[in-house]
């Protein structure tokens, strides 16, 4: 069994070699299930579309993996650079859809100035557009959000956090990082500050109030590890990070599970009807 001093030196370590062969293999196998071969995904220039895209081509072959582009108005230029990078390097299929004139007659008629509700709004307009992307190819949604994400209740319900298959749900941020460099994202995509580039300045590390692998360490400790908050305090996290921590988990749990249906029946949908073998899935 390993230390604490080993945790506290290590908590993260993966063999991303491995962990990324698992994912390929996934990827394939999944889609092969369900009766696809065809990946759709949103790219954003960001580390975590880079990610799901480079695993998806390695699975699926780069020929059968659409990526979709979709900027706002004041969407970063250098994302879209860099998402234009990625399809390059791996020649996977690409478009670009603005969804400016989509989502701009919404906010007029329900003269909507919120950066969060606008925001919302954007993450849902891009996967409706990926959704009918997906049908018009024929192939499946692949979802970009990772654990920490998840976690937190970092993402927007039937927005980003919208998918068929999520190769990524199970990665902290951390581990993100360390596969994207395994796989060989750009430098230039590993190293910038992650942002959702919903609105002007908006980072994801200044809308939490804490950087991605300080959280990613406590989220192991906390929830990999099911460490207690004495425990976590005595590792050095501040009680006041640990409780605002267990509290976005407490509060999120809605976003982590399917909608909870009443049970009447005998074999009700997520509660009783999960044996996907009994019907050659």
């Amino acid at each position: 069994m390993e230390t604490t001093e080993q945790h506290n030196d290590h908590p993260l370590a993966l063999n991303m070699h491995i962990v990324r062969s698992m994912l390929v293999h996934f990827i394939k196998d999944e889609l092969n299930n369900a009766g696809f071969s065809k990946a759709v995904i949103g790219l954003s220039g960001g580390i975590d579309s880079a990610v799901a895209t480079f695993l998806a081509a390695e699975a699926l072959g780069a020929k059968n993996v659409y990526t979709v582009m979709m900027p706002y108005i004041t969407s970063s230029p250098e994302s879209l650079s860099d998402a234009e990078l990625i399809v390059q390097q791996l020649g996977v299929k690409t478009e670009r859809v603005e969804i400016t004139a989509m989502v701009e007659p919404l906010f007029a008629v329900q003269r909507i100035s919120d950066n969060l509700r606008k925001g919302n709004i954007m993450a849902r307009q891009r996967m409706i557009v990926l959704y009918d992307v997906s049908q018009r190819e024929k192939g499946l949604v692949i979802g970009t959000s990772n654990k920490t994400e998840s976690m937190l209740g970092y993402g927007t319900l039937h927005g980003d956090m919208a998918c068929a298959v999520n190769p990524l749900g199970d990665l902290y941020k951390t581990h993100v990082w360390d596969l994207a460099a395994e796989l060989g994202v750009p430098d230039r995509i590993i190293k910038k500050k992650p942002t959702a580039d919903l609105w002007q300045g908006q980072t994801d590390e200044g809308e939490l109030g804490f950087s991605y692998r300080e959280v990613d360490k406590l989220l192991y400790f906390m929830v990999d590890d099911r460490r207690t908050d004495a425990e976590l305090e005595k590792l050095g996290f501040a009680s006041s990070f640990i409780s605002a921590v267990r509290k976005k988990i407490s509060i999120n749990q809605f976003k982590r599970r399917p909608p909870i249906i009443a049970k009447i029946s005998h074999r009700t949908v997520n509660v009783d009807f999960r044996y996907v073998r009994d019907w050659g899935i």
